[in-house]
């Protein structure tokens, strides 16, 4: 069986499948314009095929499309076979780790919301270990060890080597949560205001008094693609991320994350409130 694809290889395909859809063209007549078989465009459109960018850039012209920013982006991700560092650990942590990390290496911009603990890239050690040993799986102390490894070099690659912007956007539930015990839980507080120091992290949290918003139960990642169209959204669920690509998702996600802001307290009054529920653990 070949290796699945990446969901950036991924979203070349699902992108390509859209403008298809758009132009009302068959996979016969795409065919036709790259000279193989027309399963190979289903394959492509899959991402199971490997597609150049000078084909992604002939069957955009196929297909109509007048937004040269996109379709160069789109053909600039077709042609980038960088291996970046966490291919060290494919086939040791599941795929949606992995497919995390790689939207992050070629994200302008990167915004987290979460309601049950902090942002993987703001966990410390020890509590990113207590939250999987909390797995809804039990997991081997070997799988453990390699999945809280494999996090705290994501963390150094986004806070420490970190060049674009990063915001997370906290509720106070989150922080009052004591995965690994009171002592632990201390130490992920100073963890993170140690973190909302750096010049590109903002750190700010939506405390009980906000009351309700839409999507509270919702863990949400959105990551700023080359353009708008290639933004990419996620979501937590049981069996790991699951990614949104379609445009009306997009903007309903943008608007989601506006209002986290919106409602979230200001980067001094969060680090304050931080360092009250550290005090009150």
């Amino acid at each position: 069986m070949p290796p699945t694809p990446s969901a950036r290889k991924q979203r070349v395909g699902i992108e390509l499948r859209k403008m298809r859809d758009a132009a009302g063209t068959t996979t016969t007549e795409a065919a036709k314009v790259l000279g193989v078989d027309r399963t190979k465009i289903t394959l492509i459109e899959q991402g199971t095929y490997s597609v150049t960018a000078e084909r992604v850039v002939a069957l955009a012209h196929k297909y109509g499309e007048a937004d040269s920013a996109y379709v160069e982006a789109l053909a600039t991700m077709t042609s980038d076979r960088t291996k970046g560092w966490w291919e060290e650990y494919r086939g040791s942590v599941p795929q949606g780790f992995l497919d995390i990390c790689e939207f992050e290496h070629h994200a302008k911009g990167m915004y987290s919301y979460q309601i049950c603990h902090p942002p993987g890239p703001m966990q410390s050690e020890r509590y990113s270990r207590a939250i999987f040993q909390d797995n809804q799986v039990q997991l081997t102390p070997r799988i453990v060890e390699t999945r809280v490894e494999q996090r705290m070099l994501r963390s150094e690659m986004l806070m420490a080597k970190g060049t674009h912007p990063y915001t997370a956007i906290v509720h106070e539930a989150a922080l009052r949560m004591q995965f690994g015990g009171r002592d632990v839980a201390r130490e992920q507080l100073d963890w993170m205001l140690e973190l909302s120091q750096l010049p590109h992290v903002t750190l700010r949290v939506i405390s009980f008094a906000a009351g309700g918003f839409k999507g509270p139960g919702q863990a949400i990642y959105y990551a700023n693609g080359p353009v708008p169209r290639l933004d990419t959204v996620s979501y937590d669920s049981m069996e790991g991320p699951i990614f949104l690509h379609l445009a009306e998702h997009l903007e309903e996600y943008r608007a989601v994350v506006e209002q986290m802001a919106d409602r979230s307290l200001s980067v001094e009054d969060s680090r304050d409130l931080i360092a009250k529920i550290k005090k009150e653990i």
